[in-house]
């Protein structure tokens, strides 16, 4: 009778380790790494082995919950399989030549937390459908080429509590929904062609701690409103077109000390409000 149980054991074992993630799955990761020329990554899928060896794959419950192939030289677009992989909770891809734009599938993933393909050679605009993915605390995608405007919808993004865009060639303003990012905590805007102005009610970003707009064409009065911030410990708006007066305050949380480029493409200091100090006396 002890030996039937043992052998049970070893039958059970043996079964969980060769369990398989669905064909669905499995295609989309075969669809990656093709498109990517994944002969030529540093580090290789053997394509006849287990899923679960793949480098970079994270697997729980027969599922694919995480793709980190950072540094590994993925050259080519994603495809659009890749939204099949909905249990995905990390994607993460920096460094690497991945280029065109998102695919509009990137929506279908419902539980991914953290989309990290930074320092790729990314295009196109940001898909509408990124707003889908309502599980987001992280978006990554700074260093690209990134174009066309902001979409609105990252604005639902509850959880969101990274959004980081800089260096792109991102036009447009500042969407109004995303002032009610009541989580976020970085906002990184810095080297893109935003226009228009910074609105009073970036005061609604209450867990904000660094705010970051330098080099864009964004104009207007900076807003007192800003001083209301109480866990910003970072800030940089410098190099933009915003005039009027700023507070004390806002001056030195500035680390370019609110040096702004005039019409003439003349670099210029803000002048500093005597009179007004803080947001609260901008509210009388």
């Amino acid at each position: 009778m002890k030996s039937i149980f043992t052998y049970l054991a070893i039958f059970l074992v043996s079964a969980s380790s060769f369990a398989e993630i669905s064909n669905t799955e499995k295609n989309a990761l075969v669809k990656l790494y093709k498109a990517t020329k994944g002969s030529q990554w540093t580090n290789k899928w053997d394509l006849k082995a287990p899923v679960s060896s793949w480098y970079g794959v994270g697997i729980q419950n027969d599922k694919v919950v995480s793709i980190k192939l950072i540094n590994n030289n993925l050259v080519g677009q994603l495809p659009e399989e890749l939204g099949d992989l909905t249990s995905l909770e990390v994607l993460n891809l920096f460094r690497n030549t991945i280029s065109g734009p998102l695919p509009e599938t990137i929506g279908n993933l419902k539980n991914l937390t953290q989309l990290n393909i930074a320092f790729n050679h990314i295009s196109g605009a940001l898909p509408q459908t990124l707003g889908n993915a309502t599980k987001l605390k992280s978006i990554e995608l700074h260093m690209n080429r990134l174009t066309g405007e902001l979409p609105a919808n990252i604005g639902n993004l509850a959880s969101l509590e990274t959004l980081s865009l800089f260096n792109n060639e991102i036009e447009g303003s500042i969407p109004m929904s995303y002032y009610q990012l009541k989580s976020l905590k970085e906002l990184l805007l810095n080297s893109n062609k935003l226009t228009g102005k910074l609105e009073r009610e970036v005061s609604n970003l209450t867990s904000l701690e660094t705010l970051s707009l330098f080099e864009n064409k964004m104009d207007g009065q900076v807003p007192f409103d800003l001083e209301k911030l109480h866990n910003l410990k970072e800030m940089n708006i410098s190099y933009n077109m915003f005039n009027g007066f700023v507070s004390k305050n806002l001056a030195k949380l500035d680390t370019l000390n609110m040096t702004m480029v005039n019409e003439q493409g003349v670099a210029t200091t803000l002048k500093v409000s005597i009179d007004k100090n803080s947001a609260f006396a901008a509210d009388e």
